[in-house]
């Protein structure tokens, strides 16, 4: 006896957290909400929807939904192995790190922040009674100040560059770092190897004190995306607790400029540093994964979790 038509058949949708949905077929390829943890859930395909065959102008590296970020331990420069869903290598990304530049660039601005100290101190002591007073007190923030944007302002920028494999011999995506010193914003343009540009990646150093975002905007400026922090109450409580042992990853949820959920980042809770970029609300792949992909390297490195 044959089963229900296509057509009438319910959509079976389960969620992260466990819970297992049976919905009418009027849901199917709508976009819900878990009733249990919040969670945005694509009722799967729309009617009559085909798997998707492979592109043909997208590299086969990027062609796909979900991706593996494993960062690797015990290394100077930032390094992640990319893999596929089924756990295959596929890419290879490398983000240098320059201790020894570092180092001087931080004697550099610890030389001037003493000569800025010393100066400040002599001319508090040669003003007026006010005017000494008021120096005496700003001596120290300023010479805070100094050292910070002269540290900043001598550290090598530190571009990523996505590689087919680890032997580091053909680059397919880079990410350069456009400032070395951001004071309220950052940005980070995605290029393609031979240096044309994909997008710019832009976060806002206001907005990490209450929930962090970062913007995703064309060469042109038009705004293509967000990614924000999971949780307003989660963001708060990592503010004052920091990661509490792990239990508190910071994870960030992808949105279109309508704010509509397309993909998610998250951190597993493993002894190692290892995340997942989940695309798969995006089933039209309006969202370059290239884009995607050097996003999600930038929302662990860029934010030093």
């Amino acid at each position: 006896m044959s089963g229900p038509p296509e057509a009438l058949r319910s959509v079976v949708v389960a969620c992260p957290c466990g819970e297992v949905y049976e919905l009418k077929p009027e849901y199917a390829g709508r976009l819900l909400e878990c009733p249990a943890c919040g969670r945005p859930l694509r009722a799967g395909p729309a009617p009559g929807a085909a798997p998707r065959a492979p592109a043909p102008d997208v590299d086969p590296a990027f062609d796909r939904d979900v991706f593996l970020l494993n960062q690797r331990v015990f290394r100077i420069a930032s390094e992640y192995e990319i893999w596929s869903a089924e756990g295959q290598p596929i890419l290879f990304v490398h983000r240098p790190t320059y201790p020894v530049r570092t180092a001087v660039a931080y004697v550099l601005a610890t030389v001037a922040t003493l000569v800025a100290l010393a100066w400040l101190t002599r001319l508090a002591h040669t003003a007026p009674p006010g005017a000494g007073v008021v120096l005496a007190l700003l001596a120290y923030p300023l010479a805070a100040l100094t050292f910070i944007v002269v540290s900043m302002s001598l550290r090598p920028l530190r571009h990523v560059t996505v590689y087919r494999d680890d032997s580091r011999r053909a680059a397919v995506l880079r990410v350069r770092q456009d400032q070395r010193f951001a004071f309220l914003t950052r940005t980070y343009t995605v290029l393609t190897p031979s240096g044309e540009p994909l997008a710019r990646l832009r976060k806002t150093y206001l907005h990490n004190v209450v929930r962090k975002r970062w913007y995703v905007e064309a060469p042109d400026g038009q705004l293509l995306g967000m990614a924000i922090e999971d949780s307003m109450i989660l963001s708060l409580l990592r503010r004052v607790l920091g990661t509490f042992f792990g239990l508190l990853r910071t994870n960030f949820v992808l949105v279109y400029p309508t704010e509509e959920v397309f993909g998610e980042f998250n951190r597993k809770f493993t002894l190692l540093d290892r995340y997942v970029l989940d695309l798969s609300l995006d089933r039209e792949r309006t969202f370059d994964r290239r884009v995607a992909l050097a996003l999600g390297v930038m929302l662990d490195t860029g934010e030093r979790r």
